[in-house]
This record gives structure tokens, C-alpha cells and sequence, in this order.
């Protein structure tokens, strides 16, 4: 089947990220939207979140459509399909996207901001999918895909046909943590290290130096957003929803500056290592030694 190839030339879109999210119902049970919600921020680039009323996690995901092959990161918090039907899902989009831009071959590659649970659950789902490959989520299987030489010094390019993102080493949350630059849509996918919500620091001087290398990236490139994997701040700057909440009606917007990511950089250099929750009006550091 022949094909025109999309000209995903660097910040040829301007993503539309803002969002009517939702999150969550007053009673779980009785929520009426789907397990996944999906935003088209360009005809080439889908947000999905996963229903707190599913999982309180609400984790964030990202489908990423390039002439050869998708790129999905990270696959939610549940891994039953009859709960959390990210594969048909995915698959849908995928069937979409093919109907406009036909294919006689297209993969797609499942890869993660990290290994935590929340971000791989439902990996299994696509185990027996063809044409896919899911990029595990240890250190040295994050390594070998991405062909890192020299963790975490310098990022690596993966090329999903035209469409480039760029890979960035991003351990501190987590080892193997990895931050996405999409050069299409110049967003940055900073997984769990950068979000409106609490930041769990499990290394701080990896943290720190991600945190350092990340702010070095934004002075390099352009960056239309920063997006991470969840929302848990309110809109009362400094307030975060508790933990474990499952509805979420005043939440912060998913979307961040560059600014406030070097607002990061500052409140880490002021915190210095030293163990606590620090709350800031953006985010909030919880670190315990």
C-alpha cells in the first residue's frame, strides 16, 4: 500500500494541551466517564488519562504517531483489560490514525517514563500484539533498547519515522527513569519528576543532577510544555489533594512552564539534601532518607 509521509519537521505543531480532564466522581461506583479519557493535542499526538474512579493514580500516558511506528508511553495502573481497556484503546487510535494515513507496515513501541507500577501495569496487555515491541523498564533493559553508553550523562534519539523524540535520562524518582522531547511538538514528558504534585525523591543527588540536566535541556531547546504523568495539586497554590483521593474537582492544569521547572531547580539547591516534605506553591518535594 503506497503512502505520502508526514513532514513532522521540529516544532511544526502547536500542541493544544489544555484539557477538560477528568477527575473522578464524588462516588466511584456510580462514575458515569470512561476508564480512559483521550485528547487530541495535534493529529498526531494523543494524552490519555486513566479514570481515578479506576485507579486514584490517574496516571497520564502518551501516544505519539510517526511515519513507521507509535510510540506509547507508559500503560496505566491496572492491568485487566476488562477494567482498564488500554489496548483496545490504543488500537483504536492506531486503526484512526491508519485511516488517514495509510501503512502496509507500522509497529508500535511501548516504553515507560519508569518502572514503577502505575506506569506498567497493563504492559501484558500487549505482549501478543504484532508488530510491538515493550521496552522493559530495569536499568539495563532501558539501557540496551535506547543504546545508553554512558548512563545518565547524554540523551539518545529514537526515530519513529520523520518523527524524532529525544531520550533523556532521568533517574532520581526512579533508576531507570527516562524524560521524553518530542521535536514535533517540542513538549517534554518528564514522567514523575516533574509534575503538579508531590515529587518522591528516592536518590537526591541523582535528582538534583536530572533536575540540572533537565533545566539545561529547556535553555537548549525550545519547550512548549512540560507534562507529567499525574496531577495532584489543587488550584489553592501550595494544596495538594491527599493521597488515595479519588475525586478531584478543583485540580491543578496538567500542563507546566519552564519556568516553574526552574522553580524546581531553586527549591532543590535550597532544600540541599535535607529530608522532609517541602511544599512549594506548584509542587511539593517529599524526600525521607
Amino acid at each position: 500500500m503506497s503512502h505520502q509521509p508526514v513532514r513532522f519537521r521540529p516544532g511544526g505543531s502547536d500542541p493544544h494541551v489544555e484539557a477538560d480532564w477528568h477527575a473522578g466522581w464524588p462516588s466511584s461506583k456510580h462514575d458515569p466517564a470512561p476508564e480512559i479519557q483521550s485528547h487530541a493535542a495535534d493529529e498526531h499526538t494523543i494524552i490519555m488519562r486513566q479514570n481515578k474512579s479506576v485507579n486514584y493514580e490517574a496516571p497520564f500516558m502518551f501516544l505519539l504517531f510517526g511515519n513507521d511506528a507509535a510510540l506509547l508511553v507508559d500503560t496505566g495502573a491496572t492491568p485487566q483489560a476488562q477494567y482498564f481497556p488500554l489496548r483496545a484503546v490504543v488500537d483504536t487510535h492506531i486503526a484512526e490514525w491508519l485511516t488517514r494515513h495509510p501503512r502496509s507496515e507500522y509497529r508500535l513501541i511501548v516504553a515507560h517514563t519508569h518502572g514503577h507500577g502505575d506506569h506498567k501495569a497493563a504492559d501484558a496487555q500487549f505482549a501478543d500484539r504484532p508488530d510491538t515491541t515493550v521496552v522493559g523498564t530495569a536499568i539495563d533493559a532501558v539501557q540496551a533498547f535506547y543504546g545508553f553508553d554512558d548512563w545518565p550523562e547524554t540523551s539518545r534519539e529514537l526515530d519513529l519515522g520523520g518523527r524524532v523524540v529525544d531520550v533523556v535520562p532521568g533517574p532520581g524518582h526512579h533508576m531507570s527513569a527516562t524524560v521524553f522531547y518530542d521535536r514535533w511538538t517540542q513538549l517534554l514528558l518528564t514522567g514523575d519528576t516533574f509534575y503538579p504534585g508531590r515529587l518522591y525523591v528516592d536518590d537526591w543527588d541523582a535528582f538534583a543532577a536530572t533536575v540540572d540536566r533537565l533545566v539545561a535541556w529547556c535553555e537548549a531547546h525550545p519547550v512548549s510544555h512540560l507534562l507529567g504523568c499525574h496531577v495532584e495539586m489543587s488550584v489553592q497554590p501550595g494544596v495538594d489533594y491527599p493521597r488515595g483521593w479519588t475525586y478531584q474537582p478543583d485540580e491543578a492544569a496538567l500542563p507546566m512552564r519552564v519556568e516553574q521547572l526552574v522553580a524546581l531547580q531553586a527549591a532543590v539547591r535550597e532544600i540541599g539534601g535535607a529530608p522532609g516534605i517541602h511544599k512549594y506553591d506548584d509542587f511539593h518535594i517529599w524526600y525521607e532518607v
